[in-house]
């Protein structure tokens, strides 16, 4: 197993002065989060509140700790006799939260579904290498790999889904079974999820009493929400005026420290206006970094070099991207034909102007902001810019997913390996390569990065990769994101926060 990504470790955020850690007290906590989720499938999770629901209400064969190390969670231990065989041990007696037994079918099942093309699992590409999942007994799954995988183990932190609930017809997306430690209590669409401690859970017993999980889409309502004391607890995204005044509150606890996360352009490569690299560079050298992580978003994130995180042994400062450069994005458009013939500021060829739209969503006003800055500086250069601003589901599900963009404004979190963040967006047909990019030199580097045995190999193979990456720019990566969390001090019980943004540490347990 390679060396994980070098990340802030969790955060032990103290201050309970009128209680003690493991009392009695029973705690309801009320947390704000920007989107409602999409589903509660586990399998399905697209979102950033699926993923941090699924969480809490599944549990995975292993869970990664704030380091990013794989730690047992469902499955007590496992070995590794070859490089492309895995066997996993199931604790005894696991249960669902319903009270049904788990066994390795529903390892088995789960596995299955979401590498079954027709399921359409969004992460399914994290999974293609293994070529075969078996029960050899109740509590024994083996895995079976088509070539050595070397972020197998962190992906395995999916949750479990019951194979008996499902086939028996229970819509798990919207009543969800899990065997974590909190259990699915109730949802009211685009309002609030309601969680409770699961009876069944085999681990330590959450701290909270109860869960509620809030949805206020604009960032600074809810911030004042919970200033107010209607939020215990929010995290990123936040606004950055929100988080410096909530920092200098003192009556609530704060993490703010280095993300798994970027904010980045995807370009629609299948659009005949961006389907020439030297065009995606010009577009790209018209972004202004700097303004946009050290004004819009005020030092939160930090200005990106590269596709690979800072953080990441993968990672070289020998490999850049192209900066702000209006001047050379204009020559750029010029070697590629476009030019000012009617005097009007705005370059056109062949009697067609240079359009283009810039896209993002609304719950983020930085994001906005962001947009329309860019808009000011593409038109500045001669490029007639529209801005598309909808909200998250339109945005994504039936605007970015379609590949009906021209130029996005997008996120990606947990990016706990190299792979996370390139292989199923980057390489050819990869399920979530919304903008069609294709070079079968980056999927050879890919397909290396995830297969080779030593992290040396790796390394080489990802920076080839970016290397081509930063010249063809089928992404332009804005800023690596900041993750901020704030909690109150009245909580009854420590908070643990993790540069993942995930939510066991929120409910008071360790990993």
């Amino acid at each position: 197993m390679s060396k994980a990504l070098s990340i802030t470790a969790a955060a032990l955020l103290a201050g309970l002065s009128f209680t003690a850690l493991n009392s009695a007290q029973a705690a309801t906590i009320t947390i704000g989060t920007d989107v409602d989720a999409g589903t509660l499938d586990p399998r399905l999770a697209r979102d950033t509140t699926a993923y941090r629901v699924a969480d809490l209400i599944y549990s995975g064969l292993v869970h990664l700790t704030p380091s990013l190390e794989s730690k047992p969670d469902l499955a007590e231990s496992w070995e590794n006799p070859n490089p492309t065989t895995w066997v996993f041990k199931l604790r005894p007696n696991l249960k669902f939260s319903d009270g049904s037994p788990l066994t390795s079918a529903d390892v088995v099942f789960t596995f299955s579904t979401i590498l079954n093309k027709d399921f359409n699992a969004p992460q399914r590409a994290l999974y293609t290498p293994i070529s075969a999942v078996e029960a050899i007994d109740a509590q024994t799954v083996k895995f079976t790999l088509s070539a050595p995988y070397a972020p197998l183990l962190s992906y395995l932190d999916i949750g479990i889904v019951s194979k008996a609930l499902v086939e028996g017809g229970t819509d798990i997306a919207l009543k969800p079974v899990g065997a974590g430690p909190m259990k699915f209590a109730s949802w009211t669409r685009g309002s609030a999820i309601q969680l409770e401690p699961n009876p069944n859970y085999w681990g330590e017993k959450p701290k909270a009493d109860k869960v509620n999980i809030k949805i206020i889409g604009d960032g600074s309502a809810r911030a004042q929400a919970f200033e107010a004391g209607d939020l215990d607890i929010i995290q990123s995204p936040l606004a950055p005026q929100d988080i410096k005044r909530l920092q200098a509150d003192k009556r609530f606890g704060a993490v703010v420290q280095p993300g798994l996360g970027v904010t980045y352009i995807n370009f629609n490569t299948k659009d005949p206006l961006l389907s020439s690299p030297k065009m995606r560079q010009a577009f790209s050298m018209l972004i202004d970094q700097k303004t946009i992580v050290n004004d819009i978003f005020q030092g939160v994130d930090a200005v990106a070099s590269s596709i690979i995180l800072p953080s990441s042994w993968a990672y070289s400062k020998d490999i850049r991207q192209p900066g702000f450069d209006i001047e050379g994005a204009k020559k750029l458009f010029k070697e590629e034909g476009w030019a000012d013939t009617n005097g009007d500021g705005i370059l056109d060829k062949g009697g067609k102007p240079l359009t283009i739209v810039l896209s993002t969503h609304s719950e983020d006003s930085n994001r906005v902001q962001t947009i329309e800055f860019m808009q000011a500086n593409f038109q500045a250069a001669g490029v007639e810019a529209k801005t598309q601003i909808s909200d998250w589901p339109s945005f994504s599900t039936n605007y970015v997913q379609k590949s009906q963009h021209q130029i996005a404004l997008l996120g990606w979190l947990n990016i706990v390996d190299p792979d996370r963040l390139l292989f199923a967006q980057l390489t050819t047909g990869g399920s979530t390569n919304w903008g069609g990019y294709s070079n079968p030199a980056v999927d050879d580097l890919l397909k290396q990065g995830r297969s080779a045995t030593s992290q040396a190999d790796r390394t080489a193979a990802y920076q080839k990769a970016a290397t081509l990456l930063a010249s063809e720019l089928p992404y332009y990566i804005v800023s690596y994101q900041g993750y901020q969390l704030f909690y109150s001090k009245k909580l009854p019980f420590e908070v643990l926060a993790t540069s993942r943004g995930n939510m066991r540490g929120l409910i008071g347990l360790k990993d």
